[in-house]
């Protein structure tokens, strides 16, 4: 059994790295065989706060570990800015990615990184993790039961956390040299993911910024809002709202309407719990006798996750490399093509705020 675990080595010590290599050594399987960072002391000091086993190899560059051959994979939470030089350099090397979200600045940088991967045959996902939640599953197929929600109409969401003033002065994702997309990349990511996960992933035919947006001294984005809409279909509209921002307390919240029935989750992200997650729906509820109350509450639905979700999706992430690595096959291009759709869609609200937030068309 441990001969088929995927190898992975970690490019990067930031936080989020302290979580998913805790999902790593939880999935069984894949193992961690090595960690880098840009100083061998800071590898050091990652895997001894984070009680790595001492079979995992330290690097103090992250060229020595792309060039490890018994590293399979890569997981990479870096900076965005530096995706694109790291992330070509492991497709180059062979190693299947796992690359933080957002995957890119925009989708030109996006294209350049899935070419790599596709030329070296190497299966490539982006971290959004609530995903691969069982929880995740279970409102698709909730919302997507004709019978009981109808067609899908109206979609809102937010991703929100409050920060404190030294984030503001010192965190890489308030620096247009490392993160230019701020809040947007990093909360909006999810925001935009959700309302194409709750359409089928079919894109929007337009996107407009609100003017909401709120930027540093840098022009970074702290915080803004957006509107996406479907018309080009007749019979199909829909209309999603989008919130995200580093100045609000702590939200991440899903609505998804639909012509027979609702659905919403206060914790679509990171779930309040890690061994159990709930959502609400309701179908077919009308106002009662009078309009002084309805004819039905919300079900409250729990779904129970053996694993994590970030070790759920380690796993998902292990079995399609295990799955190219056993049958010489491709890999899943279903992955690449859900991060390429969040990017236009990121890349149409950026450019509705760089034109005074006017509206943005896409042809999907």
């Amino acid at each position: 059994m441990a001969d088929a675990q995927t190898r992975f080595g970690i490019i990067g010590c930031a936080d989020i790295a302290r979580k998913v290599s805790r999902a790593i050594l939880l999935s069984p399987s894949s193992t961690l065989a090595a960690v880098a960072s840009r100083s061998l002391e800071k590898a050091k000091a990652f895997a001894a706060e984070n009680g790595l086993p001492d079979s995992v190899r330290v690097y103090g560059s992250y060229e020595q570990l792309l060039d490890d051959p018994c590293v399979d994979a890569v997981y990479m939470p870096l900076p965005t800015g530096l995706h694109l030089h790291w992330a070509v350099a492991a497709a180059r090397k062979k190693k299947h990615l796992l690359l933080e979200k957002p995957p890119a600045l925009d989708v030109s940088e996006l294209d350049l990184i899935l070419e790599a991967c596709e030329s070296g045959g190497v299966q490539f996902m982006d971290g959004s993790m609530w995903l691969h939640h069982p929880r995740t599953a279970k409102m698709k197929e909730m919302i997507s039961d004709p019978h009981l929600f109808g067609r899908v109409n109206n979609i809102y969401s937010t991703s929100t956390i409050s920060r404190p003033e030294d984030f503001f002065e010192a965190n890489i994702r308030v620096k247009p040299d490392l993160d230019g997309l701020g809040a947007l990349g990093d909360l909006g990511w999810y925001c935009i993911g959700s309302i194409l996960w709750a359409t089928g992933y079919r894109l929007p035919d337009t996107v407009l910024a609100l003017p909401d947006v709120t930027k540093n001294s840098n022009g970074v984005i702290l915080s803004c809002s957006a509107s996406l809409n479907w018309s080009s279909d007749k019979a199909d509209t829909k209309t999603a709202i989008f919130h995200c921002s580093f100045l609000s307390h702590e939200s991440m919240d899903l609505a998804v309407s639909g012509s027979m029935g609702s659905l919403h989750v206060n914790d679509y992200i990171i779930p309040f719990e890690e061994s159990s997650a709930v959502f609400e729906f309701v179908s077919g509820a009308k106002f009662a006798h009078l309009h002084i109350g309805w004819n039905k509450k919300p079900d409250v639905v729990e779904v129970s996750s053996d694993l994590p979700q970030e070790a759920l999706m380690v796993e998902e992430f292990s079995r399609l490399v295990e799955g190219i690595r056993s049958s010489g096959g491709r890999p899943d291009g279903k992955w690449p093509e859900i991060s390429r759709k969040t990017q236009i869609v990121m890349d149409a609200v950026r450019k509705s705020i760089e034109l005074g937030c006017k509206p943005v068309t896409l042809h999907p």
